[in-house]
């Protein structure tokens, strides 16, 4: 912004400077001077900050002590740099004295008496800014070819309104950005050329416009393809040869492929001319991913004992984006809620796009080994789904799913054959998922499945579960997680559903506090039995300290019947706090729950040590 400055007394100070150059330094005059600082408020608080922040003799204090000349022509500079920062936010009549142990730095007595200051004692530097009037724009102008459009971006600056720098230079860009985002792809607002009028307290405001011509897109390019295939990117690009152009399309095309975890990074840049044609070439720079990756997790929690997770990941398989994902888990590993170890190993394979944009195909295929006090299971599980986003907050899925298990519960085995196909319509506008901070998570999902096993039954399982974050204070500083589950099992009995498909409550995902599993109806001998209902509510505060710490507090309740109906059975509450350390992966989370209503038989504590928020 080329606003208008005051005259400087440049030759003083050179004068000044070339003097201290050839005069000798007395006394302590080579030692550094301890200084400090007070700066007079002005009673508006952004011009406050700025001067704060454009003081040396306060940023400066502790990292580079000066001798008593260099503090003089340290406040010196400061006040230039406080009378633009005055003139920024409108005040161009504003005067700013800085004095150094009383006097000004224009007094000639100033570095003697600094020389002769006892050493190592403190000098005050004080200053005191006068802002005078508030200057206002007068009059205020584009100049060249501007559409009315882009004049009316010029809102809210207009005569009138308070001649502050980032108001003006916000206006400028606004007009740019309206001149872009209607296809004036070289259009270009320079810097504004302001003049005052100090006799009016005023300050008159040009705009130098060079719009350009309207243009589409012309050829679109892609480079730094190695294994991906040409076809797939341009298959996923959001942007046609064609199109007006608009930076808001381009931008979001580049985020969506981005998004897609094939490329490191996207850059889409348009060309600086106009073809002959009126179109502006358009070209798509990729950095692909590597093609491999391991990823190793741990959890650990008191009644579930400790995971160790491993995966290896093949990206882009065949070129199109799919990925191969080999896991395997090493699961129960202590904990009350298990007698021995388990592992759940298996493959994923995903087709992204598949037959429908945004619509993916996973075949996933798992063997598992649980030993659990609620019931030992050895499966081989297998499905494949279709999922298809279907905008940015909401996804549906259906899939078919098989298993084939040996359960052993209280000494009794049985084989079941279990054929399910789950349909899930989920909702996420928190976009965060590992730290939610605002905004709504819902999923509501019904699997209908046919157990082909003595005794044979058909019945379907029903699930809703929503989790809502409200922030109290400074967003995501103070945030209030509410979280709810409510889930029936219809068609059959307890003892026609398999044990690995009823309800149980307790542990890290429902009432924490309370053993895995170990809410609800239970054997003779307090083993579990598992339900055909459920009911979960929880309320967590969680607060942040700093930039890396933070602590909870939270109250889990709920209950699993066997009637099919919810809200039956007996309430269990669990209450707890927790810690956290957040990284850039994620908050790394401790928590600590008491059952509040104790079992008969049940644990006193548990403990939850994992990455990411509990939900």
């Amino acid at each position: 912004m080329k606003l208008p400055s005051r005259p400087r007394r440049l030759g003083a100070l050179l004068l000044a400077t070339l003097a201290l150059g050839s005069v000798a330094p007395r006394g302590h005059a080579a030692d550094p001077q301890p200084y400090t600082v007070t700066i007079d408020p002005t009673g508006e608080a952004g011009l406050d900050g700025a001067v704060k922040d454009a003081s040396t003799l306060i940023s400066l204090h502790d990292s580079a002590p000066v001798g008593p000349f260099a503090l003089i022509a340290r406040a010196r500079g400061d006040k230039g740099r406080f009378t633009d920062a005055l003139n920024s936010f409108g005040y161009y009549k504003g005067q700013v004295v800085i004095t150094i142990a009383g006097r000004k730095l224009d007094d000639p007595g100033l570095a003697d008496a600094l020389d002769a200051a006892p050493a190592g004692q403190d000098v005050p530097v004080q200053v005191t800014l006068t802002p005078g009037p508030l200057f206002h724009i007068r009059h205020i102008g584009l100049t060249g070819d501007v559409p009315d459009a882009a004049r009316a971006s010029l809102a809210p600056l207009a005569s009138g309104a308070p001649a502050r720098a980032a108001d003006v230079i916000a206006a400028g860009n606004r007009v740019e950005t309206a001149l872009l985002v209607s296809g004036h792809a070289l259009a270009k607002v320079d810097s504004p050329v302001a003049t005052l009028a100090p006799d009016e307290d005023a300050l008159d405001v040009s705009y130098p416009v060079h719009a350009g011509p309207r243009v589409d897109l012309g050829a679109i390019g892609i480079e730094g393809l190695i294994h991906a295939h040409e076809s797939y990117v341009r298959r996923r690009l959001l942007l046609h040869p064609g199109e007006l152009y608009n930076p808001d399309t381009i931008e979001k095309a580049r985020e969506d492929l981005a998004a897609q975890g094939v490329f490191s990074s996207v850059r889409i840049t348009t060309g600086t001319e106009v073809a002959p044609d009126g179109t502006v070439p358009v070209t798509v720079a990729v950095t692909e991913r590597p093609l491999h990756v391991v990823n190793f997790g741990a959890s650990f929690s008191t009644d579930q004992g400790g995971a160790l997770t491993a995966s290896w990941t093949h990206r882009d398989l065949f070129g199109n984006g799919e990925t191969l994902a080999l896991n395997a888990a090493a699961t129960q590993i202590g904990g009350s809620a298990s007698k021995q170890p388990g592992y759940n190993v298996g493959p994923t394979l995903t087709f992204p796009d598949w037959q429908h944009r945004d619509q993916s195909l996973t075949f996933n295929a798992a063997a598992i080994k649980e030993y659990l006090e609620a019931y030992d299971r050895t499966a081989f599980v297998a499905g494949a789904t279709v999922s298809r986003k279907i905008s940015p907050e909401w996804t549906a899925s259906v899939g078919i799913t098989a298993e084939q298990a040996k359960i052993i519960q209280e000494d009794v085995t049985r084989n079941y054959t279990l054929l399910q196909v789950p349909l899930t319509a989920h909702y996420d506008s928190t976009h965060d998922l590992f730290e939610p901070t605002h905004g709504i998570r819902a999923s509501v999902s019904l699997t209908p499945t046919e157990s082909l096993s003595t005794p044979s039954a058909t019945f379907v399982i029903a699930q809703l579960s929503a989790s809502t974050y409200i922030n109290l204070g400074a967003p995501g500083r103070s945030v209030l997680a509410l979280r709810g589950l409510v889930g029936s099992v219809a068609g059959a009995t307890t003892f026609e559903i398999p044990p690995d498909q009823r309800f149980y409550g307790g542990g890290g995902g429902t009432i924490r506090g309370y053993r895995f599993q170990s809410v609800g109806p239970q054997f003779a001998d307090r083993n579990p039995v598992g339900g055909t209902a459920i009911d979960v509510a929880t309320a967590e505060y969680r607060q942040r300290f700093g930039e890396s710490y933070g602590a909870v507090v939270f109250l889990d309740a709920g209950q699993v019947g066997n009637s099919s109906t919810p809200f039956t059975g007996t309430p269990r509450v669990g209450a707890g706090i927790g810690a956290r350390y957040y990284t850039a992966l994620g908050p790394l989370r401790v928590d600590v729950a008491v059952p509040l209503n104790k079992q008969k038989g049940g644990d006193t504590l548990e403990a939850y040590i994992g990455i990411g928020q509990a939900f």
